[in-house]
């Protein structure tokens, strides 16, 4: 039986910039103010460019335009700015890999987070650690496609089925994606909450105790793995892990959001 040991013996890790850990560090830090987040991102003139245009994107429907990085934590708020600039970093620290293909990849994740950001809102739940928790579900695919392209190859077969994937990385590899996500995530610092759910997220009801958000994460792929999903991809959800959330059935249905207005990093 493998072990993640020494799956991480085999890959190299993905290199983040000074700047993606000290972010880290203030992920793990309430007492993070608006300055030090705000000074840390200004270090990064790519960041920075990339997080303005990112702020400036239809997705957020800002009365006016932004135009600095204190500009944009007065309007989006700092906890999503923060977490925007580590999806940034995560994106730029992970090359893409033959057999996959960049825009589906990239536009999953971000449905999953957006998917993510929306139940966790649901339950009254932290919104932003959902949507970068949701954001980095996929990145152990790219690690398992590194250690073997054979078996991404394989893992990326069309049809892609809700739910597929992560079986045919259990079967092939002997993880899911969001277990190795989740190590990555360990290693990193991560804060535990995220590593948990990541951890988690293949089988979140097996896990004692339970994480709401292992569970919103899971979920939230299911349905970011649906081509062009409408409401009624919600009838195809899990109902014990749907109920295990305590979520409220009148307000999926009602506020079900459209992929169209979620954040694209590419």
């Amino acid at each position: 039986m493998p072990t993640l040991d020494f799956f991480f013996s085999n890959v190299k890790l993905p290199t983040l910039s000074e700047v993606a850990h000290a972010l880290i560090n203030t992920l793990n830090d309430d007492n993070s103010s608006v300055q030090q987040v705000s000074d840390l991102i200004a270090r990064d003139p790519a960041m920075t460019a990339k997080l303005l245009r990112l702020a400036n994107s239809a997705a957020f429907g800002l009365p006016r335009g932004v135009s600095s990085i204190d500009d944009a934590i007065s309007l989006v708020g700092m906890s999503k700015v923060r977490t925007l600039s580590m999806a940034s970093c995560l994106c730029d620290a992970f090359p893409l890999l033959p057999g996959l293909d960049p825009r589906e990849f990239w536009s999953t994740s971000m449905a999953t987070a957006g998917y993510a950001q929306w139940m966790a809102k649901g339950i009254g739940a932290d919104s932003q650690q959902a949507w970068l928790t949701g954001m980095m579900l996929r990145l152990g695919e790219l690690l398992i496609g590194q250690a073997d392209p054979v078996v991404l190859k394989e893992i990326e077969k069309m049809p892609h089925l809700p739910g597929g994937r992560w079986e045919r990385e259990k079967n092939l590899s002997g993880f899911s994606e969001g277990q190795i996500t989740g190590e990555l995530a360990r290693r990193w610092n991560f804060p535990v909450e995220i590593v948990t759910a990541l951890q988690q997220s293949f089988d979140p009801l097996s896990h004692r105790p339970f994480s709401r958000l292992a569970a919103i994460v899971h979920l939230s792929g299911l349905l970011a793995d649906t081509p062009h999903a409408t409401v009624k991809a919600l009838d195809d959800l899990p109902e014990d892990l749907v109920r295990a959330l305590l979520m409220d059935g009148e307000w999926l249905h009602a506020k079900f959001p459209n992929e169209d207005t979620f954040i694209r990093m590419q």
